[in-house]
């Protein structure tokens, strides 16, 4: 059998605060969820899976559930297509290339009240977006009372975290050696086969990074919706957060605590998929 080295030691004893803080803050209390969520709010009676039939069959989660998946699914092929072309743009020698990258990350330092502020600037009934609408002799929209309220919410999404990505990217990037596209090119390689067959596959573990992060900073756009519409704002961009938000002020705490495992197990299983996927390596 192996023996316990110093080295492994020094690891140990380097990783024992955070493990414990960790421990101590998500793990303790996630599993003091899952155990709330088969009792009941006030008694803590044992229930079974009563309060997640309960959870299912209510019509908000659905709602709630769908737009969620709605939301990662367009939002999330979008923001790694961009982020990845303005990468690969940034990467090429252009002019500017460092304001750009200042520009590009720029929205990742504005605090939330000030984007609140210009959500309502550009997307209220009366705001500047409506205002030119009208001077162009077009109808105006309601952006934030129709279906429209969802589209805000994904250009909000993809431009506060695409400088994030495009950094993300960036770092792939850089770990490309150079000599690889000059021998492709040596044996007539164009731009795109370059593209398709050096880019491409030295990206991926730096893909499953990007989707994963960009997976997780999805459910931060939360903040910027309850701030802007409340808390029931329209039904095209009412999220699971909303929901927990609702059933919180409720003390529906049973409900809240199975939905929190129910959402907690289909992140845990989009990540687990994402990793077969790309078939990282630990």
């Amino acid at each position: 059998m192996k023996k316990f080295g110093k080295s492994q030691l020094k690891g140990l004893l380097f990783l024992a605060p955070s493990l414990a803080g960790v421990s101590l803050f998500v793990f303790l209390p996630f599993l003091d969820v899952i155990r709330r969520s088969f009792g009941e709010a006030v008694t803590g009676k044992f229930v079974g899976i009563r309060n997640y039939l309960d959870v299912f069959e209510n019509t908000a989660f659905q709602l709630a559930a769908w737009n969620t998946l709605r939301f990662v699914g367009v939002c999330i092929p979008l923001l790694l297509v961009l982020s990845l072309a303005a990468a690969l743009l940034l990467s090429g020698k252009i002019r500017h290339r460092q304001a750009l990258k200042s520009a590009f990350l720029i929205p990742m330092a504005i605090p939330v009240a000030s984007v609140v502020l210009l959500w309502r600037l550009l997307f209220h009934s009366q705001g500047l977006l409506n205002r030119i609408l009208t001077g162009l002799h077009l109808t105006g929209v309601d952006w934030m009372n129709s279906s429209a309220a969802f589209g805000v919410l994904v250009f909000s999404y993809l431009w506060r975290n695409l400088g994030y990505d495009v950094i993300l990217w960036l770092a792939g990037l850089s770990g490309i050696p150079y000599s690889l596209y000059e021998a492709a090119k040596v044996d007539g390689a164009d731009s795109w086969q370059c593209f398709v067959w050096i880019t491409l596959p030295n990206l991926l573990p730096c893909a499953f990074t990007v989707t994963v992060l960009s997976l997780l900073n999805s459910f931060k756009v939360f903040r910027e919706a309850y701030l802007v519409a409340g808390d029931y704002p329209h039904e095209s961009m009412y999220l699971l957060q909303h929901l927990f938000n609702n059933w919180y002020r409720d003390l529906s705490f049973d409900k809240m605590a199975a939905g929190a495992v129910v959402t907690g197990a289909v992140i845990f299983l989009l990540v687990f998929c994402l990793e077969k996927a790309w078939d990282v390596k630990e």
